[in-house]
């Protein structure tokens, strides 16, 4: 069987709908271009020359596979179950967003594109996306809000020295949900010649689905790793969830297994009790249509959508991919989440513990193995998906921390 001709029951049907969610809301410009990708999506599925390409550049440009990393320092300290972690971070770039980002990149070269057009919050899927377009060879322009680019400015500067122009979006909230409206209004003005690398496990059909393909590669390789580490498969997976593009890559070649538990955290914020200070979908979340997809959005009774917050920038986002909220019905995958403070707790326990340095994004799963860890007897294996590294995150984390000795360095160098 080749890799992408993988399946589970949980799939979209044709029309790209997960049960009541996912589909195709765009404007009617777009249709078009999403018919075209959807058909070259359909194509490469089935194509073994696309396959051998995708996998090689993951394994000679990329770094795959990611190492399987048994946690023994935090395992003991926890004193439950054992911990591994999947490190995303060691790839090309630093997250899992290359993943799907040289999958994007490749069909767009085999649709004969010039441009690529991104969104980005955390910075992350922007690096990757303009790592991919200098590589193979295409303009690339990423928009992203302007409060974000203030709290990711490491990964702005990278984008620019990789090529990409780096637009500064001004309205809304100045955060991912305003690129991401920005990204598609330039791909309605440029259809013809660009393609948009969307970020996540979201947007309209075939995307959920197409970017879900390519990240799946973290859960397959785990597979491989535990089978080879503790000769089975592990009782839990945890992974921070936004679009969902990690979380899915890691839980999808398990969804057919009931004998794996699955966790996705959002992000908690200041508490899910304050409104517009978490990015919690299903802590008053609703069902709507917004950005092309019908998911659960944080939203108003207008259906505005509502004022988010996280400590991380890549998981404010205020609606969640439509193949989650699908299994979250199904009883197949829960959901919790994890405040700012919960967050940064986790990150720091695992940097002083193991040496490794989690994006905020990850710090919020490992806030929850920090909670079920203990619950568990020590036979039991939980695996969490350390979707990134925190270089990023530096400027973010030196404020949380207080650091007074960084602050001088900051002032001194704004001289």
């Amino acid at each position: 069987m080749s890799f992408f001709s993988y399946k589970t029951q949980f799939d979209a049907d044709s029309g790209g709908h997960f049960g009541p969610y996912g589909g195709r809301y765009a404007p009617e410009m777009l249709i078009p271009a999403l018919e075209e990708l959807e058909r070259e999506y359909l194509k490469i599925k089935t194509d073994p020359a696309f396959e051998w390409e995708f996998l090689y550049y993951l394994k000679t440009y990329v770094g795959r596979p990611s190492p399987l990393y048994f946690a023994e320092n935090l395992t003991t300290t926890l004193g439950g179950a054992k911990i591994y972690m999947k490190n995303e971070g060691l790839n090309h770039t630093g997250a899992h967003k290359i993943n799907h980002c040289l999958g994007q990149a490749l069909l767009a070269k085999r649709m004969k594109k010039k441009r690529l057009i991104a969104e980005t919050g955390a910075g992350q899927h922007g690096v990757a996306a303009a790592t991919v377009a200098a590589r193979f060879g295409f303009e690339c322009t990423v928009y992203m809000g302007e409060e974000d680019m203030k709290r990711q400015r490491p990964n702005v500067f990278w984008m620019q020295r990789l090529g990409a122009t780096v637009v500064p979006v001004r309205t809304g909230s100045r955060t991912l949900k305003d690129a991401v409206n920005a990204a598609l209004k330039d791909w309605i003005s440029n259809v013809e010649d660009s393609h948009y690398l969307l970020g996540s496990t979201l947007g309209p059909h075939p995307f959920p689905s197409l970017n879900r393909d390519f990240q799946q590669i973290i859960g397959y390789e785990v597979k491989e790793q535990m089978q080879e580490l503790e000769g089975r498969q592990p009782d839990m997976l945890i992974a921070c969830v936004s679009g969902g593009s990690n979380a899915l890559g890691l839980f999808y070649r398990f969804l057919e297994d009931e004998s794996v538990r699955m966790i996705g955290v959002e992000a908690g914020g200041e508490g899910v009790g304050k409104k517009g200070r978490h990015a919690s979908r299903f802590a008053g979340g609703t069902l709507g249509v917004v950005q092309g997809y019908k998911t659960i959005f944080l939203q108003d009774t207008e259906g505005n959508i509502a004022q988010t917050h996280s400590i991380s920038a890549g998981l404010d986002y205020p609606g969640i991919g439509p193949q989650f909220a699908y299994l979250k019905d199904m009883g197949r995958v829960e959901f919790s989440s994890a405040t700012d403070k919960e967050a940064l707790n986790a990150f720091n326990l695992t940097v002083k513990l193991e040496g490794i340095l989690p994006a905020l994004e990850s710090s919020h799963a490992v806030a929850e193995v920090i909670k079920q860890a203990p619950k568990l007897s020590k036979d039991k294996i939980i695996v969490v998906n350390i979707s990134g590294r925190a270089d990023k995150d530096i400027f973010i984390v030196a404020e949380a921390l207080g650091d007074m000795e960084w602050d001088q360095f900051i002032k001194e160098q704004s001289k």
